[in-house]
């Protein structure tokens, strides 16, 4: 049995006419007179010595009748596919959030206009940007740790498989010493800027000491042309409370920006379609079960649709076409939100399961895994 992403789909034209009851029209032929014959005539064919009189190859028509089967799952899936296709561009309003490094692109679509735009300030990303550099400074060393857990505070939650996965160079080696440096210039250079930033005070003394910090632990081990896991977790542990802080203003940023844009778009979509709203949020996979942007755009939606309606879309790499990608997931989960109370009116598991994530297939599967010996029809 195919899953239901796999089930759905459409007809071929001679398909449908046959389904409806039309056949190909039959040739238009002068009759000759000799060849119409009474049907119910005695005859006595002459046999064709080359005609095969073997009995049919089972395996042959079990081979037919299968792709005579499969082509129902076949034409679903065109028409399914074409219904998909028509329906993007039913959905309104729809309001879709690609997670960047800018805190998010905002797109909205209602009655056949759209508007894109970044609503949170640069500050968000200056925050971030800062906090990162312990992250970069790990980006680089981390192949060439020891496989070697050291007893520290946080070595109990350390998987050894992943450590050994991540450290695949080991500590042989120095070439991370030039990606160091590197990274060390780019530090220094937002240091002696940092006061030009007109930042927040308490974002500027906690952005300093990150950076003073940073730029101290490469100067050490540029030095002694080492690293270890030790020395970097010292470091990195003096900085918990300034990390924190950058976040807090990061934060404060992202909810203005946000808050202000969904305040002017409920206005400008109305109080009639507002209800109705989707809202996809796409994100990697790392950021997507508790997504900072899907905790601010929740609380402007109707309430009563908030749960079904904020699709929060994991993804592998951040998509080329963040709005068709949204789209198109988003037709396929109205579609099946109709699909699922007209082709399972009866039965409120199978019609939750098509309308919601969880394969068609999975409570069968469940149930005959948890008792593989159950008596079986057919």
């Amino acid at each position: 049995m195919t899953t239901r992403r796999e089930f759905l789909g459409g007809v071929t034209t001679a398909g449908a006419m046959t389904f409806l009851g039309a056949g190909p029209a039959a040739a238009s032929t002068d009759a000759d007179p000799a060849l119409d014959a009474d049907p119910n005539a005695d005859a006595d064919p002459i046999a064709d010595p080359d005609a095969d009189t073997r009995d049919p190859d089972p395996l042959a028509q079990q081979g037919e009748a299968r792709n005579a089967i499969f082509a129902i799952d076949t034409d679903t899936r065109t028409y399914y596919d074409a219904l998909r296709a028509e329906l993007i561009h039913q959905l309104s309003p729809v309001i879709i959030v690609q997670n960047d490094y800018r805190g998010g692109r905002y797109t909205l679509i209602h009655d056949g206009a759209q508007e894109s735009l970044h609503p949170v300030s640069d500050m968000f990303e200056s925050a971030k940007s800062i906090a990162h550099a312990p992250l970069g400074i790990y980006s680089i060393i981390a192949p060439y740790l020891s496989h070697r857990i050291p007893d520290l505070p946080g070595s109990t939650r350390l998987d050894r498989h992943d450590l050994d996965m991540v450290a695949f160079k080991g500590p042989g080696t120095t070439d991370w010493l030039g990606p160091l440096r590197s990274f060390a210039t780019t530090l220094a250079g937002a240091r002696r800027q940092l006061g030009d930033a007109r930042m927040p005070h308490g974002l500027e003394a906690s952005s300093t000491r990150i950076l003073d910090a940073s730029l101290e632990f490469v100067d050490a081990s540029v030095r002694r042309s080492s690293i270890d896991m030790t020395s970097f977790e010292s470091y990195t542990s003096r900085l918990t409370n300034d990390i924190a802080i950058n976040i807090e203003h990061a934060a404060q940023a992202q909810i203005e920006g946000v808050e202000a844009l969904m305040t002017r778009w409920r206005d400008q979509v109305g109080a009639a379609d507002w209800p109705g709203l989707y809202i996809v949020v796409l994100s990697i996979w790392t950021t997507s079960a508790l997504n900072q942007n899907s905790i601010i755009v929740k609380r402007f939606m109707d309430p009563a649709n908030a749960d079904s309606h904020l699709i929060d879309l994991p993804t592998a790499q951040p998509p080329a076409d963040a709005v068709f990608v949204a789209l198109d997931n988003l037709a396929r989960i109205v579609q099946d939100n109709v699909a699922a109370e007209t082709v399972f009116p009866l039965d409120r598991e199978l019609a939750d399961a098509l309308k919601g994530p969880e394969d068609l297939m999975a409570q069968a599967i469940l149930s005959q895994l948890a008792c593989p010996y159950r008596s079986r029809t057919g």
